[in-house]
């Protein structure tokens, strides 16, 4: 499969086309917008991550996780910019698009930001033994449970 933008461009458009009257009913309700934001950014933030993927696969090889590595550092720049913008800007960003693009988009782009900001929040509060723990222990202890998981599946599939 080769990356196209402008394919992905279009039918992102057709989606948005497709939904819109369905989206505007449901945005009618207050308690649904805040995950309809989510579940909006999450679609482009998965898609706009499998296309990177796959465009880095194609360019670079798959010796080295290009992809995902220019995946995680974008995605911590903008989870920084965006969180200091929203939060310390003078423009006044609506919850439900604070929703849509720092949970559901940058979310489903790379969790790596959300860990990182979270690390970033305990360092700046002086909490510099939880935000260790943190940080090394979601590194440590994640790439341990990724092994448990592998052993079990390999239990089982026997």
């Amino acid at each position: 499969m080769r990356f196209d933008l402008g394919h992905l461009f279009q039918q992102s458009i057709e989606f948005f086309s497709v939904a819109r009257p369905a989206l505007f009913a449901l945005l009618q309700q207050q308690k649904i917008r805040g995950p309809i934001a989510i579940a909006t950014g999450a679609i482009a933030g998965s898609i706009t991550r499998y296309y990177l993927g796959i465009w880095f696969l194609q360019k670079f090889g798959n010796a080295f996780p290009y992809g995902t590595l220019f995946i995680n550092i974008t995605g911590c720049f903008a989870m920084g910019f965006f969180v200091t913008f929203a939060l310390e800007g003078t423009i006044i960003i609506p919850p439900e698009i604070r929703l849509l693009i720092a949970v559901g988009f940058l979310g489903s782009y790379t969790t790596f930001s959300s860990y990182e900001l979270e690390s970033m929040s305990l360092l700046k509060q002086g909490n510099i033994l939880p935000a260790a723990v943190y940080w090394l222990g979601s590194a440590i202890v994640g790439i341990v449970s990724l092994q448990l998981g592998h052993i079990l599946a390999k239990l089982i599939v026997k």
